[in-house]
C-alpha cells in the first residue's frame, strides 16, 4: 500500500470519520425485448409501462427494444438490488408473451431497416432525443444500438472528502467543490489503471451471434453456424468489436483534471467531422443527425468512465459539471451478468464498491499520454484474451503476468473492503474479495469462462444459450409478480409519465429548426485553465 492509502484509511477507521464512509449506489441496466424465439420484438414501447421520454426508471435507450431500468440512488448495494428486481418483475408484468434479453450481445437480429430507433413522442425534447439516435445510426449502424449494459453509479458521502481536504491540508487551497471534482478525477485516473482487472473478473460476452458484425472484418473464431468467438475473450462488448468508430479514435479526454476534460468534449461537440459533413443534418428535408460534427453531444462519447453531475431541466452535461463540479461517477464497462436475473449480483456490487473507494483513497498522479496509451492496451489485451494462460500485461515497473498483478491489487484492496465491513460489523466485502481472488487461480471459475462452458455443453449456439438463459430469468420474475402495493406504486409512475409526456406535446414550441440551434449554442463550458 502507498503511504497516502495507509494514512487515509487509518484516518476513516477513527470513530469519528466512519459515519462519511456511506454513499450512493444506482443501477441502469439495459435488456432488449425479445420475442418467444429470441427475435427482437417488433413490437413499440410497451405504454403500459409508462412514457420513455419521461418516466424516472423505465425507459428506453437507442433502439426502441432495448428497454433501460433506472434504479433509485441508494445507500447499500444490497438495497438497490432489491429495487432492481422490483422493476424487472414490474416489466414481466406488462410484457405479455416477450422475454427480457439476457446477455450484452443482442439477440438475433433483423436487417438494418427493419431495427427501430427509439422513439420519444412529438415534443421538442423527444425529437431530439430521437434525432440524436439517427444519428448514432448513421454513425455507427443499428446493430450496436442493441449492445447493453450494466452502468454502476457511484458516489462518495461530501464530508467524506472535506475530513481529506482538512486532514492533508488542502481545505485552504481548493474549495470543497474543487477538492471534489479533483479527487473525483484521481478516482478515474486510477480506474483506467486497474480497470483491466474487472473485465477479466466479470467479463461474460466471449461469444456473439455471427450476424451482429453485417459483414465487417473481424479476426474472430467460429464455435458453431451461428456463433464467433474468441478462446480467451472476456468481453467482446468492450473490446474494438464494439461501439466505436474513426471520429471517436481520436478522441481521449484526459481526466488530470476538470477544465481539461470539458474543454475536449466542449471541442469535440464543437469540431466537425468531414465524413460526417458529407452526410449533412438533414435528407429530403427530415433531420438524420443533430450535428456534423466529432460528437453529437458530449453523451456520444462512449468511455468506460465518465465523471457525472445531476443535471437540471434544459442544461447540457458539460454545463452541469463545470458550474457545479463532479458529483458522482458511471462505471459504463460491465457486461450483464447472463447468469443473474437482474444483470448483476450483490457479491458484484461489494467488490465494486471496495475497488471504487481504492482508486478514490489511493496515490493517482497525472496520466501522461505514453501511460494512457498503455492502460488502453492492457483492457484490449484483457478483453480479447484475459483468460489466455500466462498472458502478460504492462505495469509501471514493466511486464507482469495478469494473474500476479490482480493478486497484488487483490491485497491492495483488501484493506479497503475490511474498513467497510468495520463500519458493517459483517464480512459481506472480505467474501466478496475472497470469490475474486478464487478467478484469479482459476480461469474456469470467470463468468466468461462459464458462458463457452454452457455454449459447450448444449450445441454451441450462443442464441440457444441466451435463449434458454432468458426463459429461466422470465420463469423467477413470473413467479415473484409485483404485490398490490408495488403494482400500485408503478402503474402511479407510469400514469404520471404519460402525463407530463402529453402536457409537453399540448404545450406551445418553438420550430424544431430553432429549437435544435438553441440547444447547440447552449452555453459550454470554455476555460483556459491547464494541467499537467
Amino acid at each position: 500500500m502507498s503511504n497516502l492509502l495507509t494514512r487515509r484509511l487509518a484516518l476513516l477507521a477513527q470513530p469519528e470519520h466512519r459515519p462519511v464512509l456511506g454513499g450512493l449506489r444506482g443501477i441502469e441496466r439495459e435488456t432488449l425485448r425479445v420475442d418467444a424465439s429470441g427475435h427482437l420484438a417488433a413490437t413499440p414501447h410497451p405504454v403500459a409501462m409508462g412514457s420513455a421520454l419521461t418516466h424516472p426508471q423505465i425507459t428506453t435507450d437507442y433502439a426502441e427494444t432495448l428497454l433501460e431500468f433506472i434504479t433509485p440512488a441508494e445507500a447499500d448495494i444490497g438495497t438497490t438490488l432489491a429495487k432492481l428486481d422490483g422493476i424487472h418483475r414490474y416489466a414481466y408484468s406488462k410484457l405479455g408473451d416477450e422475454l427480457l434479453w439476457s446477455q450484452s450481445m443482442p439477440a438475433q437480429l433483423p436487417g438494418e431497416e427493419d431495427i427501430e430507433i427509439a422513439w420519444y413522442g412529438t415534443s421538442n425534447m423527444g425529437t431530439l432525443k430521437h434525432v440524436y439516435r439517427r444519428g448514432l445510426a448513421l454513425r455507427y449502424g443499428k446493430a450496436m444500438q442493441c449492445i447493453a449494459g450494466i452502468h454502476y453509479n457511484y458516489s462518495l458521502d461530501e464530508r467524506l472528502w472535506r475530513v481529506l481536504a482538512e486532514h492533508e491540508g488542502n481545505a485552504k487551497r481548493l474549495s470543497p467543490k474543487s477538492f471534489q471534482s479533483e479527487a473525483y478525477l484521481a478516482t478515474i485516473r486510477n480506474f483506467r489503471r486497474y480497470s483491466w482487472l474487472l473485465m477479466y473478473l466479470f467479463g461474460a460476452s466471449p461469444v456473439l451471434s455471427s450476424g451482429f458484425l453485417r459483414g465487417r472484418p473481424h479476426k474472430l473464431e467460429t464455435l458453431s453456424d451461428d456463433t464467433l468467438y474468441l478462446p480467451y475473450a472476456t468481453s467482446l462488448r468492450m473490446s474494438d468489436l464494439g461501439y466505436q468508430n474513426d471520429a471517436q479514435s481520436g478522441l481521449s479526454p484526459h481526466e488530470n483534471c476538470l477544465d481539461s476534460y470539458v474543454a475536449a468534449l466542449t471541442k469535440a461537440v464543437n469540431q466537425p467531422y468531414e465524413p460526417y459533413a458529407e452526410l449533412g443534418t438533414k435528407r429530403d428535408g427530415e433531420w438524420i443527425q443533430l450535428s456534423t460534427n466529432v460528437l453529437q453531444i458530449e453523451n456520444e462519447y462512449y468511455s468506460t468512465i465518465r465523471p457525472k453531475r445531476v443535471i437540471q431541466t434544459g442544461e447540457r452535461p458539460i454545463q452541469a459539471l463545470c458550474a457545479r463540479g463532479v458529483q458522482y461517477i458511471e462505471v459504463r464497462c460491465m457486461d450483464v451478468d447472463p447468469f443473474e436475473p437482474v444483470g448483476i449480483s450483490v457479491q458484484t456490487g461489494r467488490f465494486l464498491d471496495a475497488f471504487l473507494l481504492f482508486c478514490a483513497l489511493e496515490e493517482s498522479p497525472a496520466i501522461s499520454p505514453e501511460e494512457g496509451l498503455r492502460h488502453t492496451d492492457n483492457f484490449a489485451r484483457t478483453v480479447k484474451e484475459g483468460r489466455r494462460p500466462g498472458l502478460t500485461l504492462n505495469s509501471d515497473d514493466g511486464a507482469i503476468s495478469l494473474q500476479a498483478w490482480g493478486q497484488q491489487l487483490l491485497e491492495r484492496i483488501r484493506p479497503v473492503a475490511a474498513l467497510l465491513d468495520a463500519q458493517r460489523g459483517d464480512t459481506v466485502h472480505a467474501d466478496a474479495m475472497a470469490q475474486q481472488a478464487a478467478k484469479l487461480l482459476d480461469a474456469d471459475l470467470t463468468p466468461s469462462a462459464k458462458v463457452l462452458a454452457a455454449l459447450r455443453a448444449n450445441g454451441k449456439s450462443f442464441a440457444a444459450f441466451g435463449l434458454a438463459q432468458s426463459k429461466q430469468h422470465a420463469a423467477y420474475f413470473r413467479s415473484h409478480a409485483p404485490d398490490a402495493g408495488e403494482a400500485a406504486y408503478f402503474d402511479g409512475l407510469a400514469a404520471t409519465s404519460l402525463a407530463e409526456q402529453a402536457e409537453m406535446e399540448a404545450a406551445p414550441q418553438s420550430s424544431f429548426d430553432d429549437y435544435v440551434a438553441a440547444y447547440r449554442a447552449s452555453n459550454l463550458c470554455h476555460s483556459s485553465t491547464d494541467c499537467d
